[in-house]
């Protein structure tokens, strides 16, 4: 190959810029005097036109030493240069300085000769010097005698779809960390969870029977210790039941049992849990009976686990002599739990934010509100898990509605057969 570049015979016209792997400068081959170009007169006018005319492609002809001979729509878009700018150059001058420190453009055209066709993908130059990714594909022309007289060269920029791959690779690669980082939160807190509910239990229990006077007789005052001991349990207990049920939900290992529920029901299931909670602050808790026929998808635990939540958020701010009503309605499509309260309620711009994990209103070192800030996120989040939302219409001082809204059955009402209590 190297020797018949060496015999091609120079043209009139000044060389071109040094662009062959070696350095020195581009010999320009009369194209006219060469049997490639009756070649490409032979293949007939229509052909040239359709070739000449697209636009995506780079298809051009090299000669057996990789000299340009034509040039395309799509090789002058693709590469930057006008047809008078690079017929008669090296073909090298699309590579790199490392491709061509090796000698890779000639090895390219060894191997098409001796296979037949040579294909990679790889960078490549353009005019301006900037780099694209393209799909090359290269094949031997041969006369009828079996003499090579050239080569066929056809480019496609592929950078746009290497791009594409390439961020869907990182993409993949951080959800693939991201969810090993939450299995192992995950692992990490079920274990911790099981670690700290075992002494806290033996705390309750034994608090419990010295309550009952097991150990001998409780003075008042050491009932009241025992009655603190005993809240602070309770209270730990609730701080680690919610940050599993959260790293569970992060890590995607919940499951749920959707099937038609009365959410009636479910008031009068949970309500008696949170009267203690009430009547020890002086709250009103009422369940208004006014749609007491709504039916709805969910799983019975959870739509559970979110009404607990929001009533005890609102006997929480709610004060003293104020009012807790729950209730249920019904449209076309969805069929919600309501919880209104008259306490002290959420600025506007507040009112996305306490859905947010680790948020609490009015959380301070002197505050009486404690807790994780998860109730609302996990509440949320188990919420729209079961296609449903929950969401709060709030005034500052005149109290909140959280309202949880799921989707009814398609089945017609006749058919519904509601989970038992």
């Amino acid at each position: 190959m190297a020797d018949q570049a060496g015999n091609h015979p120079l043209s009139n016209r000044r060389p071109k810029s040094d662009d062959m792997p070696t350095g020195a400068p581009t010999p320009i081959t009369p194209i006219a005097n060469s049997g490639l170009a009756d070649e490409i007169k032979h293949g007939g006018r229509v052909y040239q036109l359709m070739v000449d005319a697209v636009k995506d492609y780079a298809i051009f002809m090299l000669d057996p030493a990789g000299y340009i001979a034509s040039w395309n729509q799509g090789a002058r878009k693709i590469k930057g240069y006008e047809a008078n700018e690079i017929i008669g150059r090296h073909f090298s001058v699309f590579y790199t300085h490392d491709a061509n420190a090796i000698g890779h453009p000639q090895r390219e055209l060894e191997l098409a000769t001796q296979e037949g066709r040579f294909e990679e993908e790889g960078w490549r130059v353009r005019k301006d010097g900037s780099l694209f990714w393209a799909s090359v594909v290269i094949t031997a022309v041969r006369d009828e005698h079996g003499e090579l007289v050239g080569f066929a060269k056809v480019t496609r920029d592929l950078t746009e779809r290497r791009n594409a791959e390439q961020r869907a690779l990182s993409d993949a690669r951080r959800l693939a960390e991201a969810e090993s980082a939450n299995a192992a939160k995950a692992e990490f807190l079920t274990a911790m969870s099981h670690e700290l509910r075992t002494p806290l239990n033996a705390i309750g229990g034994y608090t419990e029977l010295l309550s009952l006077g097991l150990g001998g007789p409780v003075t008042p005052e050491q009932a009241d210790y025992l009655e603190r001991i005993r809240r602070s349990q309770q209270h730990l207990m609730g701080i680690i039941s919610d940050l599993l049920n959260f790293s569970r939900i992060e890590a995607g290992q919940l499951t749920y049992d959707i099937a038609p529920l009365s959410l009636f029901h479910v008031i009068q299931s949970v309500v008696p849990l949170v009267e203690p909670q009430a009547q020890a602050k002086g709250v009103t808790l009422v369940v208004d009976p006014t749609g007491s026929e709504c039916v709805a998808m969910g799983d019975r635990a959870k739509v559970d686990q979110i009404l607990l939540n929001l009533l005890s958020n609102a006997v929480k701010f709610t004060k003293a002599a104020g009012r807790v009503t729950v209730q249920c309605a019904a449209d076309e499509k969805l069929a919600s739990i309501m919880v209104n309260d008259t306490g002290i309620g959420v600025p506007p711009d507040k009112q996305e934010a306490i859905f947010e994990p680790f948020v609490q209103l009015g959380r301070s070192l002197s505050s009486a509100h404690e807790g994780t800030g998860l109730g609302l996120a996990i509440s949320r989040d188990l919420a729209r898990a079961m296609n449903g939302d929950l969401s709060v219409v709030s005034k500052v001082g005149s109290g909140s509605t959280f309202t949880l809204a799921l989707p009814r059955p398609l089945a017609p009402r006749s058919e519904l057969k509601p989970r038992p209590l």
